[in-house]
């Protein structure tokens, strides 16, 4: 019997990132339990199995919905028989602030998934985010006007992480799960209007696919694509300028030459103050557009004084240098 196309899409993109790995390597598979990530665990364990691998399967209980704990130990016995050679569930606690539920909820499940690398010795965690996913991303950081980075969507690996399926639908991993026997959990958190992101995944790309045609999730899933590699240029020509700049003060502190800057591209500029905040101690997650904008016109003396940080950290100009400090923290 031929193998259903959407089963075989999954497994073409998880093939691909296991490619590097060597026999009895571990491989972290995050899995909720929903159609995507369940998908992509039983692909993770045929296509791993093949080549040696050691597949441990995780599930997080973020702890915010009633029977959250009943819903992980259901993902745990769904790993155990999918054939997976480890199974491991967490319980973390989401405290809220100014980025929000959602990114809390993210922060400390990347927290957490990080802490079971370590754990198991993983070479590679696999995390089931799909086309249609990148797409509502891509959509969403054109809405908020977030720029490049925010374009170029989620990357397809950094560190010792991997996005197998960015390649794959979300309708095929529904798919594959019904072909495979598989019974994947709704979130009703996917249902709530509420969400930006639900919004557009359930009203605005509709609209658009009615009103464009056909192929507008897969057509910025490509220009998220297409921008990352502007990004990543435009990262590794700001850490070669970022070196520079520091270097040519002759300061040990976090300090930029003011009159290079000046000269320099306001795409790399505005990169190297970025990098430069960020190793003088501001909290990066909170560094935004407005923060970086500030400090390239301090810079160009298009204002004067000093620009505080989040983080605590205070940006001042000083004998032709853009320079950093602590900010002192009220008792």
């Amino acid at each position: 019997m031929a193998l259903h196309p959407s089963v075989a899409a999954c497994r073409r993109g998880v093939r691909g990132v296991l490619a590097r790995l060597e026999p009895g390597d571990t491989v972290l598979v995050a899995c909720s339990g929903g159609a995507d990530s369940l998908a992509l665990a039983a692909a993770t364990v045929f296509e791993g199995h093949k080549l040696g691998l050691r597949v441990v399967g995780a599930t997080v209980d973020h702890g915010l919905q009633p029977g959250s704990a009943g819903q992980a130990e259901r993902v745990v016995a769904q790993l155990a028989a999918i054939g997976v050679d480890e199974t491991a569930t967490v319980r973390v606690e989401v405290v809220g602030g100014s980025e929000g539920p959602e990114a809390a909820a993210r922060r400390a499940r990347y927290d957490v998934l990080e802490q079971l690398r370590e754990h198991t010795d993983a070479a590679l965690v696999l995390l089931g985010h799909t086309r249609d996913d990148q797409a509502e991303t891509v959509l969403l950081g054109l809405a908020r006007g977030s720029g490049g980075r925010s374009l170029a969507g989620m990357r397809r690996g950094f560190d010792h992480y991997a996005r197998p399926l960015l390649d794959v639908t979300r309708d095929d991993t529904v798919t594959a799960c019904q072909v495979e026997g598989l019974e994947p959990w709704e979130d009703p958190h996917n249902d709530d209007p509420g969400y930006a992101r639900v919004r557009v995944r359930r009203t605005v790309l509709p609209t658009l696919e009615e009103n464009l045609g056909p192929g507008v999730a897969a057509a910025l899933a490509r220009t998220a694509d297409l921008v990352r590699q502007d990004v990543e240029a435009l990262d590794a020509l700001a850490e070669e300028a970022y070196a520079r700049l520091k270097f040519s003060t002759g300061s040990t502190s976090t300090a930029l030459s003011v009159a290079e800057l000046v000269e320099t591209p306001r795409a790399i500029a505005t990169r190297v103050l970025r990098l430069a905040a960020v190793a003088a101690g501001a909290t990066d997650s909170e560094l935004f557009h407005v923060h970086v904008e500030q400090l390239h016109s301090l810079a160009t003396r298009a204002i004067d004084g000093e620009i505080q940080l989040p983080g605590h950290v205070t940006a001042y100009r000083d004998d032709g240098h853009l320079r950093f400090r602590r900010t002192p923290v009220p008792s």
